[in-house]
Protein backbone atom coordinates (compact mmCIF):
# COMPACT_ATOMS: atom_id res chain seq x y z
CA UNK A 1 0.00 0.00 0.00
CA UNK A 2 1.05 3.52 -0.74
CA UNK A 3 1.62 5.70 1.96
CA UNK A 4 -1.47 8.09 2.76
CA UNK A 5 -0.91 11.70 1.84
CA UNK A 6 -2.32 12.87 4.79
CA UNK A 7 -4.58 12.30 7.66
CA UNK A 8 -7.05 14.76 7.29
CA UNK A 9 -9.45 15.85 10.63
CA UNK A 10 -12.89 14.77 10.73
CA UNK A 11 -15.18 17.44 9.31
CA UNK A 12 -18.50 16.18 10.21
CA UNK A 13 -19.65 17.42 6.65
CA UNK A 14 -22.56 15.26 5.45
CA UNK A 15 -21.85 14.37 1.90
CA UNK A 16 -25.35 12.34 0.04
CA UNK A 17 -24.12 10.56 -2.80
CA UNK A 18 -26.58 9.55 -5.87
CA UNK A 19 -25.30 6.51 -7.67
CA UNK A 20 -22.97 4.17 -6.74
CA UNK A 21 -20.93 3.45 -9.79
CA UNK A 22 -17.00 3.61 -9.86
CA UNK A 23 -17.72 7.53 -9.25
CA UNK A 24 -19.96 7.53 -6.63
CA UNK A 25 -18.25 4.87 -4.52
CA UNK A 26 -14.95 6.74 -5.05
CA UNK A 27 -16.45 9.55 -3.74
CA UNK A 28 -17.54 7.69 -0.85
CA UNK A 29 -14.53 5.44 0.08
CA UNK A 30 -12.87 9.29 -0.30
CA UNK A 31 -15.29 10.81 1.87
CA UNK A 32 -14.90 8.99 4.56
CA UNK A 33 -10.99 8.39 4.09
CA UNK A 34 -10.85 12.45 4.63
CA UNK A 35 -13.19 12.83 7.77
CA UNK A 36 -16.75 13.34 6.54
CA UNK A 37 -19.40 11.81 6.81
CA UNK A 38 -21.49 9.73 3.73
CA UNK A 39 -24.38 7.92 2.53
CA UNK A 40 -25.05 6.30 -0.49
CA UNK A 41 -28.13 6.09 -2.69
CA UNK A 42 -28.24 3.71 -5.79
CA UNK A 43 -31.92 3.01 -7.97
CA UNK A 44 -30.73 -0.46 -8.84
CA UNK A 45 -32.84 -2.90 -6.22
CA UNK A 46 -30.20 -5.56 -6.12
CA UNK A 47 -26.42 -6.68 -7.41
CA UNK A 48 -26.19 -8.01 -10.95
CA UNK A 49 -23.20 -9.07 -12.38
CA UNK A 50 -23.46 -7.20 -15.60
CA UNK A 51 -21.05 -5.25 -18.09
CA UNK A 52 -17.74 -6.05 -19.58
CA UNK A 53 -14.76 -4.75 -19.85
CA UNK A 54 -12.74 -1.49 -18.23
CA UNK A 55 -9.83 0.78 -17.52
CA UNK A 56 -8.61 2.27 -14.75
CA UNK A 57 -5.49 4.17 -15.86
CA UNK A 58 -2.52 4.82 -13.41
CA UNK A 59 -3.63 8.03 -12.65
CA UNK A 60 -6.29 6.50 -10.94
CA UNK A 61 -4.95 3.44 -9.92
CA UNK A 62 -2.82 5.86 -7.72
CA UNK A 63 -6.21 7.02 -6.16
CA UNK A 64 -6.76 3.04 -5.62
CA UNK A 65 -3.27 2.62 -4.53
CA UNK A 66 -3.38 4.15 -1.12
CA UNK A 67 -6.16 2.24 -0.06
CA UNK A 68 -5.88 -0.99 1.75
CA UNK A 69 -4.14 -3.08 -0.70
CA UNK A 70 -5.22 -6.32 0.96
CA UNK A 71 -8.94 -5.33 0.23
CA UNK A 72 -8.71 -3.60 -2.94
CA UNK A 73 -5.25 -3.83 -4.81
CA UNK A 74 -4.65 -7.05 -4.33
CA UNK A 75 -8.01 -7.94 -5.24
CA UNK A 76 -7.71 -6.44 -8.22
CA UNK A 77 -4.63 -7.85 -9.27
CA UNK A 78 -5.96 -11.04 -9.15
CA UNK A 79 -9.20 -10.23 -11.67
CA UNK A 80 -6.70 -8.68 -13.90
CA UNK A 81 -5.69 -9.02 -17.64
CA UNK A 82 -1.58 -9.61 -17.58
CA UNK A 83 -1.06 -9.45 -21.32
CA UNK A 84 2.33 -8.84 -22.73
CA UNK A 85 1.50 -5.60 -25.23
CA UNK A 86 -1.60 -4.54 -27.45
CA UNK A 87 -1.25 -5.69 -30.63
CA UNK A 88 -2.82 -3.70 -33.96
CA UNK A 89 -3.90 -5.38 -37.34
CA UNK A 90 -5.23 -3.86 -39.79
CA UNK A 91 -8.76 -4.80 -40.83
CA UNK A 92 -7.86 -7.59 -43.21
CA UNK A 93 -5.22 -9.39 -40.90
CA UNK A 94 -2.21 -7.31 -41.39
CA UNK A 95 -0.14 -6.87 -38.65
CA UNK A 96 0.93 -3.34 -37.97
CA UNK A 97 2.39 -3.45 -34.47
CA UNK A 98 2.92 -4.11 -31.08
CA UNK A 99 2.82 -1.69 -28.35
CA UNK A 100 4.14 -2.95 -25.02
CA UNK A 101 2.01 -2.79 -21.93
CA UNK A 102 2.98 -0.22 -19.33
CA UNK A 103 5.60 -1.02 -16.80
CA UNK A 104 4.00 -2.54 -13.62
CA UNK A 105 3.81 -0.08 -10.70
CA UNK A 106 2.32 -0.38 -7.20
CA UNK A 107 2.25 3.31 -6.94
CA UNK A 108 0.41 4.04 -9.87
CA UNK A 109 -0.93 0.77 -11.18
CA UNK A 110 -3.40 -0.05 -14.12
CA UNK A 111 -5.83 -2.06 -14.22
CA UNK A 112 -7.93 -3.75 -17.45
CA UNK A 113 -10.45 -6.57 -16.08
CA UNK A 114 -14.72 -7.32 -15.90
CA UNK A 115 -16.43 -4.14 -14.90
CA UNK A 116 -18.43 -5.86 -12.75
CA UNK A 117 -15.84 -7.51 -10.75
CA UNK A 118 -13.69 -4.53 -10.73
CA UNK A 119 -16.76 -2.84 -8.97
CA UNK A 120 -18.10 -5.36 -6.81
CA UNK A 121 -14.51 -4.91 -5.24
CA UNK A 122 -15.16 -1.37 -4.58
CA UNK A 123 -18.60 -1.76 -3.26
CA UNK A 124 -17.45 -4.32 -0.86
CA UNK A 125 -14.11 -1.91 0.48
CA UNK A 126 -16.70 0.75 0.88
CA UNK A 127 -19.26 -1.58 3.13
CA UNK A 128 -15.74 -2.49 5.00
CA UNK A 129 -15.26 1.29 6.25
CA UNK A 130 -18.91 1.60 7.16
CA UNK A 131 -20.62 3.40 4.85
CA UNK A 132 -24.44 2.96 4.38
CA UNK A 133 -25.14 1.96 1.01
CA UNK A 134 -28.86 2.21 0.00
CA UNK A 135 -30.40 0.02 -2.84
CA UNK A 136 -33.35 0.37 -4.83
CA UNK A 137 -33.35 4.33 -3.88
CA UNK A 138 -34.84 6.19 -6.94
CA UNK A 139 -34.34 9.61 -6.65
CA UNK A 140 -38.00 11.58 -7.46
CA UNK A 141 -36.31 15.22 -6.54
CA UNK A 142 -33.37 17.32 -5.51
CA UNK A 143 -33.36 20.35 -3.61
CA UNK A 144 -30.77 23.26 -1.66
CA UNK A 145 -31.70 25.87 0.71
CA UNK A 146 -28.77 28.47 0.89
CA UNK A 147 -30.22 30.22 3.82
CA UNK A 148 -30.51 26.66 5.75
CA UNK A 149 -26.79 25.14 3.96
CA UNK A 150 -28.40 21.96 3.34
CA UNK A 151 -29.34 20.30 0.29
CA UNK A 152 -31.22 16.97 0.19
CA UNK A 153 -33.15 14.30 -2.36
CA UNK A 154 -36.70 13.04 -2.11
CA UNK A 155 -37.01 9.39 -3.35
CA UNK A 156 -39.88 8.06 -5.08
CA UNK A 157 -41.15 6.85 -2.10
CA UNK A 158 -41.00 10.32 -0.12
CA UNK A 159 -37.54 9.25 1.83
CA UNK A 160 -35.65 12.67 2.38
CA UNK A 161 -32.17 12.39 2.70
CA UNK A 162 -30.65 15.57 3.77
CA UNK A 163 -26.82 16.73 4.03
CA UNK A 164 -24.34 19.56 3.33
CA UNK A 165 -23.83 18.29 -0.16
CA UNK A 166 -25.20 16.45 -2.39
CA UNK A 167 -23.29 14.95 -5.14
CA UNK A 168 -25.18 13.72 -8.56
CA UNK A 169 -22.86 10.78 -9.81
CA UNK A 170 -26.04 8.90 -11.42
CA UNK A 171 -24.55 8.50 -14.81
CA UNK A 172 -24.76 10.24 -18.34
CA UNK A 173 -28.73 10.19 -17.89
CA UNK A 174 -28.66 12.28 -14.32
CA UNK A 175 -31.61 13.88 -13.29
CA UNK A 176 -29.51 15.67 -10.97
CA UNK A 177 -28.09 17.64 -13.70
CA UNK A 178 -31.44 19.27 -14.11
CA UNK A 179 -31.32 21.17 -11.04
CA UNK A 180 -27.50 22.02 -11.74
CA UNK A 181 -28.26 23.39 -15.27
CA UNK A 182 -31.89 24.85 -14.97
CA UNK A 183 -33.11 23.29 -17.27
CA UNK A 184 -33.22 19.68 -19.15
CA UNK A 185 -29.96 19.10 -21.31
CA UNK A 186 -30.09 15.33 -22.97
CA UNK A 187 -27.43 13.48 -24.04
CA UNK A 188 -26.83 13.55 -27.68
CA UNK A 189 -25.46 10.58 -30.72
CA UNK A 190 -22.28 10.96 -31.49
CA UNK A 191 -22.78 8.64 -34.59
CA UNK A 192 -21.47 5.68 -33.11
CA UNK A 193 -22.31 2.61 -31.41
CA UNK A 194 -20.38 -0.40 -29.89
CA UNK A 195 -21.51 -4.04 -30.04
CA UNK A 196 -19.93 -5.51 -26.98
CA UNK A 197 -19.39 -8.86 -25.41
CA UNK A 198 -17.97 -10.54 -22.49
CA UNK A 199 -17.99 -14.65 -22.25
CA UNK A 200 -16.29 -17.62 -21.14
CA UNK A 201 -14.46 -18.65 -23.79
CA UNK A 202 -13.27 -22.47 -23.06
CA UNK A 203 -17.49 -22.93 -23.06
CA UNK A 204 -17.26 -20.89 -26.34
CA UNK A 205 -14.74 -23.19 -28.24
CA UNK A 206 -12.70 -20.38 -28.64
CA UNK A 207 -9.93 -23.36 -27.29
CA UNK A 208 -10.75 -25.82 -30.17
CA UNK A 209 -10.90 -23.65 -33.16
CA UNK A 210 -7.63 -23.00 -35.22
CA UNK A 211 -8.97 -19.62 -35.55
CA UNK A 212 -9.00 -18.04 -32.59
CA UNK A 213 -6.97 -20.32 -30.82
CA UNK A 214 -3.89 -18.21 -30.72
CA UNK A 215 -6.47 -15.59 -28.19
CA UNK A 216 -6.09 -17.99 -25.41
CA UNK A 217 -3.70 -20.59 -25.53
CA UNK A 218 -1.28 -18.97 -24.12
CA UNK A 219 -2.80 -16.64 -21.25
CA UNK A 220 -4.25 -13.21 -21.47
CA UNK A 221 -3.83 -11.30 -25.13
CA UNK A 222 -5.19 -8.09 -25.90
CA UNK A 223 -5.75 -7.05 -30.03
CA UNK A 224 -6.91 -4.75 -32.32
CA UNK A 225 -8.15 -4.35 -35.91
CA UNK A 226 -8.74 -0.91 -37.64
CA UNK A 227 -10.87 -0.38 -40.68
CA UNK A 228 -12.47 2.13 -42.63
CA UNK A 229 -15.07 3.81 -40.04
CA UNK A 230 -15.05 0.60 -37.74
CA UNK A 231 -12.61 -1.09 -34.86
CA UNK A 232 -13.22 -4.46 -33.59
CA UNK A 233 -11.16 -5.20 -29.85
CA UNK A 234 -10.74 -8.47 -28.10
CA UNK A 235 -9.28 -8.83 -24.81
CA UNK A 236 -8.87 -12.33 -23.12
CA UNK A 237 -8.24 -12.68 -19.46
CA UNK A 238 -7.95 -14.72 -16.38
CA UNK A 239 -4.83 -16.87 -18.35
CA UNK A 240 -7.02 -16.82 -21.35
CA UNK A 241 -10.13 -18.19 -19.66
CA UNK A 242 -12.92 -14.90 -20.61
CA UNK A 243 -13.03 -13.21 -23.54
CA UNK A 244 -14.24 -9.93 -24.66
CA UNK A 245 -14.87 -7.70 -27.56
CA UNK A 246 -15.91 -4.67 -28.75
CA UNK A 247 -16.78 -3.46 -32.30
CA UNK A 248 -17.35 -0.08 -32.97
CA UNK A 249 -18.98 1.16 -35.56
CA UNK A 250 -20.91 4.81 -37.45
CA UNK A 251 -24.67 4.31 -36.31
CA UNK A 252 -27.68 7.08 -37.16
CA UNK A 253 -30.39 5.86 -34.69
CA UNK A 254 -31.81 7.99 -32.95
CA UNK A 255 -30.84 8.04 -29.29
CA UNK A 256 -34.63 7.32 -28.06
CA UNK A 257 -35.39 4.54 -30.52
CA UNK A 258 -31.82 2.93 -29.36
CA UNK A 259 -29.91 3.35 -25.87
CA UNK A 260 -28.70 0.03 -25.39
CA UNK A 261 -30.55 -3.29 -26.23
CA UNK A 262 -29.73 -6.62 -27.03
CA UNK A 263 -27.29 -6.76 -30.13
CA UNK A 264 -27.92 -9.19 -33.08
CA UNK A 265 -24.67 -11.15 -34.78
CA UNK A 266 -25.93 -11.20 -38.23
CA UNK A 267 -25.52 -7.48 -37.54
CA UNK A 268 -21.88 -7.95 -36.55
CA UNK A 269 -21.27 -10.11 -38.92
CA UNK A 270 -22.50 -7.99 -41.78
CA UNK A 271 -19.94 -4.89 -40.29
CA UNK A 272 -16.77 -7.36 -40.31
CA UNK A 273 -17.75 -8.14 -43.60
CA UNK A 274 -14.29 -8.86 -45.48
CA UNK A 275 -12.37 -8.39 -42.20
CA UNK A 276 -9.76 -11.01 -41.04
CA UNK A 277 -11.09 -14.40 -40.37
CA UNK A 278 -10.25 -14.82 -36.86
CA UNK A 279 -12.36 -11.37 -36.07
CA UNK A 280 -15.93 -13.07 -37.83
CA UNK A 281 -14.86 -16.85 -35.97
CA UNK A 282 -14.83 -14.96 -32.58
CA UNK A 283 -18.22 -13.13 -33.29
CA UNK A 284 -19.92 -16.41 -34.81
CA UNK A 285 -18.90 -18.56 -31.26
CA UNK A 286 -20.01 -15.34 -29.38
CA UNK A 287 -22.80 -16.66 -27.29
CA UNK A 288 -24.75 -12.94 -27.23
CA UNK A 289 -24.15 -9.25 -27.32
CA UNK A 290 -25.54 -5.67 -25.96
CA UNK A 291 -25.54 -2.63 -28.76
CA UNK A 292 -25.07 0.33 -26.97
CA UNK A 293 -25.03 3.78 -28.43
CA UNK A 294 -21.42 6.03 -27.67
CA UNK A 295 -23.34 9.59 -26.27
CA UNK A 296 -21.85 12.87 -26.21
CA UNK A 297 -22.54 15.93 -24.46
CA UNK A 298 -20.97 19.35 -25.09
CA UNK A 299 -19.04 20.56 -22.00
CA UNK A 300 -21.39 21.50 -19.55
CA UNK A 301 -21.23 25.90 -18.80
CA UNK A 302 -20.96 24.12 -14.72
CA UNK A 303 -21.19 21.21 -12.62
CA UNK A 304 -22.65 23.09 -9.47
CA UNK A 305 -25.92 24.79 -8.40
CA UNK A 306 -26.20 28.36 -7.94
CA UNK A 307 -25.85 28.00 -4.31
CA UNK A 308 -22.76 25.42 -4.10
CA UNK A 309 -24.31 22.47 -2.30
CA UNK A 310 -24.58 20.44 -5.05
CA UNK A 311 -22.43 19.12 -7.99
CA UNK A 312 -22.34 16.25 -10.39
CA UNK A 313 -19.62 13.94 -10.90
CA UNK A 314 -18.14 11.65 -13.45
CA UNK A 315 -20.88 10.48 -16.54
CA UNK A 316 -22.91 13.06 -14.85
CA UNK A 317 -20.58 15.97 -15.44
CA UNK A 318 -18.54 14.46 -18.63
CA UNK A 319 -19.53 11.54 -20.21
CA UNK A 320 -16.20 9.83 -22.40
CA UNK A 321 -16.04 7.61 -25.39
CA UNK A 322 -14.46 4.45 -24.71
CA UNK A 323 -11.41 5.30 -26.70
CA UNK A 324 -10.24 7.73 -24.24
CA UNK A 325 -9.40 4.97 -21.99
CA UNK A 326 -10.56 7.54 -19.07
CA UNK A 327 -13.81 7.48 -18.11
CA UNK A 328 -13.41 5.57 -15.38
CA UNK A 329 -10.32 7.12 -14.58
CA UNK A 330 -11.55 10.72 -15.04
CA UNK A 331 -14.48 10.08 -12.88
CA UNK A 332 -12.48 8.78 -9.53
CA UNK A 333 -9.99 11.40 -10.32
CA UNK A 334 -13.00 13.47 -9.62
CA UNK A 335 -13.95 11.81 -6.52
CA UNK A 336 -10.84 11.94 -5.02
CA UNK A 337 -10.30 15.84 -5.43
CA UNK A 338 -13.77 16.51 -4.68
CA UNK A 339 -12.95 14.76 -1.09
CA UNK A 340 -10.07 16.66 -0.50
CA UNK A 341 -11.26 19.78 -1.26
CA UNK A 342 -14.14 19.27 1.47
CA UNK A 343 -11.20 18.65 4.11
CA UNK A 344 -8.85 21.29 2.84
CA UNK A 345 -12.33 23.88 2.89
CA UNK A 346 -13.06 23.00 6.46
CA UNK A 347 -9.91 23.26 7.37
CA UNK A 348 -9.02 27.03 6.23
CA UNK A 349 -9.53 29.51 8.63
CA UNK A 350 -10.02 32.13 6.25
CA UNK A 351 -13.19 30.41 5.14
CA UNK A 352 -16.74 30.77 6.91
CA UNK A 353 -18.46 27.84 7.80
CA UNK A 354 -20.96 28.83 5.79
CA UNK A 355 -18.94 29.02 3.09
CA UNK A 356 -16.94 25.44 3.90
CA UNK A 357 -18.77 23.93 1.16
CA UNK A 358 -19.61 25.96 -1.89
CA UNK A 359 -15.93 27.14 -1.63
CA UNK A 360 -15.25 23.74 -1.78
CA UNK A 361 -17.23 23.09 -4.79
CA UNK A 362 -16.30 25.57 -6.71
CA UNK A 363 -12.53 24.94 -5.95
CA UNK A 364 -13.14 21.36 -7.07
CA UNK A 365 -14.76 23.06 -10.44
CA UNK A 366 -12.11 25.14 -11.07
CA UNK A 367 -9.41 22.17 -10.32
CA UNK A 368 -11.17 19.48 -12.48
CA UNK A 369 -13.08 21.32 -16.14
CA UNK A 370 -10.56 21.79 -18.13
CA UNK A 371 -8.32 18.66 -17.76
CA UNK A 372 -11.90 17.00 -17.75
CA UNK A 373 -12.33 18.88 -21.45
CA UNK A 374 -9.15 17.72 -22.72
CA UNK A 375 -9.09 14.17 -21.50
CA UNK A 376 -12.28 14.16 -23.33
CA UNK A 377 -10.80 15.68 -26.53
CA UNK A 378 -8.96 12.55 -26.46
CA UNK A 379 -11.24 9.64 -27.23
CA UNK A 380 -12.29 11.47 -30.20
CA UNK A 381 -8.89 11.86 -31.37
CA UNK A 382 -8.41 8.41 -30.68
CA UNK A 383 -10.97 7.36 -32.87
CA UNK A 384 -10.59 9.37 -35.92
CA UNK A 385 -7.27 8.27 -35.86
CA UNK A 386 -8.08 4.41 -35.65
CA UNK A 387 -11.20 4.98 -38.56
CA UNK A 388 -9.13 7.65 -40.82
CA UNK A 389 -6.07 5.69 -40.77
CA UNK A 390 -4.01 6.49 -44.27
CA UNK A 391 -2.32 3.37 -44.27
CA UNK A 392 0.41 4.38 -46.77
CA UNK A 393 1.84 7.08 -44.35
CA UNK A 394 0.95 4.26 -41.23
CA UNK A 395 3.36 1.51 -42.73
CA UNK A 396 6.37 3.84 -42.74
CA UNK A 397 5.26 4.94 -39.22
CA UNK A 398 3.54 2.34 -37.11
CA UNK A 399 3.99 4.63 -33.83
CA UNK A 400 1.08 6.88 -34.78
CA UNK A 401 -1.60 4.88 -34.58
CA UNK A 402 -0.34 3.60 -30.89
CA UNK A 403 -2.77 4.31 -27.81
CA UNK A 404 -1.41 7.90 -26.76
CA UNK A 405 0.25 7.84 -23.33
CA UNK A 406 0.71 11.47 -22.54
CA UNK A 407 2.55 11.94 -19.25
CA UNK A 408 0.34 15.02 -18.16
CA UNK A 409 -2.78 12.73 -18.30
CA UNK A 410 -1.11 8.92 -16.54
CA UNK A 411 1.23 10.95 -14.06
CA UNK A 412 -0.84 13.31 -12.38
CA UNK A 413 -1.43 12.91 -9.05
CA UNK A 414 -5.14 14.41 -8.30
CA UNK A 415 -4.68 14.48 -4.58
CA UNK A 416 -1.58 16.11 -4.21
CA UNK A 417 -2.24 18.47 -6.78
CA UNK A 418 -5.41 19.84 -5.27
CA UNK A 419 -3.45 20.31 -2.08
CA UNK A 420 -0.66 22.02 -4.14
CA UNK A 421 -3.20 24.19 -5.80
CA UNK A 422 -5.70 24.89 -3.14
CA UNK A 423 -4.49 28.19 -1.63
CA UNK A 424 -4.61 29.83 -5.13
CA UNK A 425 -7.50 27.81 -6.49
CA UNK A 426 -9.87 28.29 -3.77
CA UNK A 427 -10.12 32.58 -4.16
CA UNK A 428 -12.36 33.94 -6.30
CA UNK A 429 -10.94 35.74 -8.66
CA UNK A 430 -7.06 34.76 -8.56
CA UNK A 431 -6.19 33.04 -11.96
CA UNK A 432 -4.91 29.95 -12.42
CA UNK A 433 -2.41 30.01 -15.69
CA UNK A 434 -2.77 27.19 -17.96
CA UNK A 435 0.58 25.12 -16.68
CA UNK A 436 -0.87 24.63 -13.18
CA UNK A 437 -4.27 22.68 -14.37
CA UNK A 438 -2.56 19.23 -15.47
CA UNK A 439 -4.22 19.66 -18.60
CA UNK A 440 -2.07 19.06 -21.67
CA UNK A 441 1.06 19.23 -22.54
CA UNK A 442 2.26 22.31 -21.24
CA UNK A 443 1.03 20.72 -17.25
CA UNK A 444 4.22 21.86 -15.04
CA UNK A 445 3.20 19.14 -12.52
CA UNK A 446 5.89 16.96 -12.79
CA UNK A 447 8.35 19.77 -11.93
CA UNK A 448 6.95 20.63 -8.58
CA UNK A 449 8.36 18.33 -5.48
CA UNK A 450 6.90 20.96 -2.76
CA UNK A 451 3.59 19.81 -1.18
CA UNK A 452 1.90 21.98 1.79
CA UNK A 453 1.71 20.84 5.09
CA UNK A 454 -0.97 18.50 6.37
CA UNK A 455 -4.43 20.58 7.12
CA UNK A 456 -5.43 21.07 10.71
CA UNK A 457 -8.30 23.02 11.05
CA UNK A 458 -7.71 25.68 13.36
CA UNK A 459 -8.73 25.47 16.73
CA UNK A 460 -10.69 28.40 16.66
CA UNK A 461 -14.51 29.06 18.49
CA UNK A 462 -16.05 28.54 14.87
CA UNK A 463 -14.55 25.20 14.14
CA UNK A 464 -15.92 24.14 17.33
CA UNK A 465 -19.03 25.06 16.52
CA UNK A 466 -18.37 22.97 13.50
CA UNK A 467 -17.90 19.86 14.90
CA UNK A 468 -20.91 20.41 17.87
Amino acid sequence: MAAPIASYPKTNIKVVIVGAGFGGLTAAVESKLKGHDVVVLEKTPKWEQLGDIISISPNAGQVISRWDRTLVANRLDALCMHHKHFRIHTHTGEWVLDQPKLPPSKEKPMYNGHRAEFHRVIYEYAVSLGIPIHLGKRIASYHEDDKECKAWVVTDEGEIFKGDVVVGADGVRSRARKLVLGYDDKPQSSGYAVYRAWFNAEDAGIHNDPLTREFVANGDTHTGWLGPDVHFLVATCKGGKELSWVCTHKDDLDIEESWSNPGKMDDVLRILDGWDPRCRAIVSRTPSCVDWKLVHRDPLPTWITPSGRMCLLGDAAHPFLPTSIQGCSQAIEDACVLATCLALSHADPSISERQTVPTALRTYQRLRYERVKEAQKGGEKVRDMWHKADWSKVRQNPDQIKLPRADWLLKHDCERFARRLWSKASVEGVELKREWLAAGPESDELLQTALPPTPVATPTEEFERRLE
